[in-house]
């Protein structure tokens, strides 16, 4: 646990997941408890790829790879390959913790990367650093996400004020994965580039064309409009799309509509099969980008 003033944040070993983290006692996130797992990808690090890869199978530079199916139902691998396993605490102090992973060749990834991401609460929220090393003697693709599920502590989230700082969204088949095409959000349901409600829109949307201040972020914000309670999640320029899920198919029936999943990615999803805004990691190279949480 990391506390600061009012504000506290629980991150488990197992995947350097976010698990839980209160602002004056009350929820920010959507977590889970210390008897539970992350069902639905809470909290949790999405690398070396964000969101999902269809058929689990891809090729890059000549070298072929297969993931395991991890999402057996749409026939795709999902959200990567450390967020089941055991990271190492790296430092830890009051405020601040970070962990480290090495990503060994396995048959799904046939590199070697090293992972870190550091959690810090400052007097404004949240921040989460992240960095990924290549090693060894060959480049690797990457890309990263990560997935909290956003509180704005409203029992439902249908009366809750959406604002997504995204003019595009990628059109997604059947099973989730990019047609390829891209669409301007102006006039439809999913335009959420000025605050309003979410109302009965069920969204499990990649967005892109990201709008930023002139510090160079991008800013989501879920606010219950009844107590002006909320959050607001920023995320720098490494960070290209955000995936927006309202939670409508979760596991948990009665954990449905009850919060809002915002996850910045640096890619979109099965991007190690398009190759469309891949990170490529140069033996030796380090990539960094930072994301974080602001509650009010």
């Amino acid at each position: 646990m990391i506390a600061h003033g009012h504000q506290e944040a629980v991150i488990t070993e197992v995947g350097a997941t976010l698990r839980r983290y209160s602002f004056g006692g009350l929820d920010v996130v959507d977590g889970f408890g210390p008897a539970e797992w992350s069902h639905s990808g809470r909290g949790q690090v999405l690398a070396p790829w964000p969101n999902r890869l269809g058929d689990g199978r891809y090729e890059w530079r000549g070298v072929q790879a297969q993931a395991a199916l991890d999402e057996p139902s749409l026939g795709n691998a999902i959200h990567g390959l450390v967020r089941w396993v055991p990271w190492r605490v790296e430092a830890h102090a009051q405020n601040v913790v970070a962990l480290h992973c090495t990503l060994r060749p396995t048959p799904g990834y046939p590199w070697s990367v090293e992972l870190r991401v550091e959690y810090r609460l400052r007097r404004d929220g949240l921040v989460i650093s992240s960095s990924a090393t290549g090693v060894g003697d060959l480049a690797a693709p990457f890309g990263i996400g990560f997935h909290p599920y956003l509180s704005a502590g409203s029992e439902r989230i249908d009366m809750a004020s959406l604002r997504l700082p995204a003019t595009k969204r990628l059109v997604l088949d059947s099973r989730s994965l990019p047609t390829g095409e891209v669409h301007d959000v102006a006039g439809t349901e999913m335009d959420f580039t000025e605050p309003r409600g979410i109302g009965p829109v069920r969204l499990d949307t990649a967005f892109t064309g990201l709008e930023r201040d002139t510090d160079g972020i991008a800013r989501a914000r879920l606010e219950d409009p009844e107590t002006s309670r909320g959050v607001e999640l920023w995320a720098d320029d490494r960070f290209r799309y955000l995936m927006c899920f309202t939670g409508d198919t979760v596991q948990e029936p009665e954990r449905q509509r009850r919060s809002v999943a915002i996850e910045p990615m640096t890619c979109p999803p099965d991007a190690f099969r398009s190759g469309r805004d891949l990170i490529v990691l140069e033996p030796g190279e380090t990539w960094e980008g930072s994301w974080g949480l602001r509650p009010f």
